[in-house]
């Protein structure tokens, strides 16, 4: 229950920066937590929205938003709302820039508008991830524009965002949340913060320790995820299951962690973070971090091989991929949500499409599907000059979902098995397509089942 009593209090406990994915968590369990919380987003529909108790993001419902709003949750579109917070908190997207380096316009953006009306004793965190030194070296110095001496006057920290959408256990309370501050004195007021929201708060050593942290947890995804999407390459070739090597692996109970190959990677952070990390190393330093961009090859490979795999299974029944119907099974890039972010589902349809198949798909999450781009399920991209974030490629076409799945899967050639959704029957899939390539690992062994 929330213990913000609606009193007219000009000032706000919290102003979150970018309300997406990231940003409304956090402005949820802050509410939750009993302070007076504001949002800050330049897409008026976004806000209009939430004023009006509707949400945007998988997590959150239309009651939670609701709620937010009777705990005196506001959304607003003017920057000035910055000038009544005690703390602001910046969680706008970091995508990659068209030459593979990090894009920080909108982490920019956001900062020059805080920094606009920031007010003294203000703490200001960035949780957007990014490569280390970004808060020291392109913050700090445009906080302190205005004659503010961070550590002294304002206080500034990094917090790496740990969201992870359409995760039921793990949410932002009892996520343990790390802190970075540029000073002793920053470390301790976000410390001091985050202990009122969280149910446990550990402190690095600054915020490039903070930075690095967060890149580091991704990183150590997208190394394993390539080792085993290589081993899923040439265990097929070997006639090897791999999916049993797992299980088998995954007995021994200590030193080793199970991972699985997939027709790629998705969401915002391990096809993305990586490169902020690389980005660096080789801007820094002057050479390559080599596991990453191998890594990256290997896993941007595998919409590839999964085009592959499906025209040799229909080769196996003298079929050819050109004229064929391929049935794509879950396109967003996660199981239970609708986030698309990534989705190795686009390149594989479009691969198809330039080889001549049929494409049609089903998603319960999924009503139209764009293939010539992912919507951005955080909308802090307002932040960015010139609207350039919102330009999104139209080729590729728009996909409607099967209105009848049973009806799709016994008239395609082939089903292919992108996204293990829990609506799914797995059974019925093997049992009306003629053909299945699983690229998940969840259906048994049947005739007509190949699995990744």
């Amino acid at each position: 229950m929330s213990q913000y009593s609606g009193a007219q209090d000009d000032t706000f406990d919290l102003v979150v920066v970018g309300l997406g994915y990231v940003g409304l968590p956090l402005a949820q369990e802050a509410c939750r937590s009993g302070l007076h919380v504001a949002g800050l987003d330049l897409d008026r529909s976004v806000v209009a929205a939430l004023n009006a108790g509707t949400s945007h993001v998988d997590d959150l419902t239309d009651a939670d938003i609701a709620a937010m709003g009777e705990a005196g949750f506001s959304a607003h579109t003017d920057t000035s709302v910055v000038a009544r917070a005690r703390t602001v908190v910046i969680c706008v997207p970091t995508p990659l820039a068209e030459d593979g380096g990090p894009d920080l316009r909108m982490v920019l953006a956001a900062t020059a508008s805080v920094a606009a009306h920031v007010q003294p004793d203000t703490l200001v965190v960035l949780e957007s991830t990014t490569y280390p030194g970004t808060t020291d070296e392109l913050l700090r110095p445009m906080l302190e524009e205005g004659g503010l001496k961070v550590g002294r006057d304002l206080f500034l920290a990094f917090s790496p965002e740990r969201i992870d959408p359409g995760n039921e256990r793990w949410h932002f309370r009892n996520t343990p949340k790390v802190i970075g501050g540029l000073t002793p004195a920053c470390t301790e007021r976000a410390a001091a913060f985050y202990r009122k929201i969280v149910d446990e708060v550990v402190t690095a050593r600054g915020t490039r320790e903070a930075e690095m942290s967060k890149l580091l947890e991704n990183t150590y995804r997208h190394v394993n995820i390539a080792l085993v999407n290589e081993m899923a390459r040439f265990c097929h070739e070997l006639g090897i299951d791999l999916w049993d090597v797992i299980r088998c692996a995954s007995t021994k109970p200590f030193g080793f962690q199970a991972f699985y190959p997939g027709p790629g990677v998705g969401g915002h952070c391990i096809p993305i973070d990586p490169n902020y990390l690389s980005y660096r190393v080789r801007a820094a330093l002057g050479y390559p971090f080599r596991f990453v961009e191998l890594a990256q090859e290997i896993n941007n490979a595998m919409p590839s091989y999964v085009v592959q795999r499906v025209q040799d299974r229909l080769n196996d029944v003298a079929k050819p991929l050109r004229g064929s119907r391929v049935l794509l099974l879950g396109v967003t890039y996660k199981a239970d949500i609708s986030d698309q972010r990534e989705s190795p589902a686009v390149p594989i349809a479009l691969r198809l499409q330039a080889a001549g198949a049929e494409v049609v798909h089903h998603d319960p999450f999924v009503t139209d599907w764009a293939l010539g781009g992912h919507p951005d399920s955080e909308l802090g991209h307002d932040f960015a000059p010139d609207g350039e974030a919102g330009d999104r490629p139209t080729s590729g076409g728009t996909l409607k979902c099967v209105p009848d799945l049973a009806q799709a899967l016994a008239g395609a050639d082939i089903a292919v098995l992108l996204q293990r959704h829990s609506s799914y029957d797995l059974d019925e899939i093997a049992r009306l397509a003629p053909l299945v390539l699983d690229t998940r690992g969840a259906i048994t062994d049947s005739a007509t089942v190949e699995r990744l």
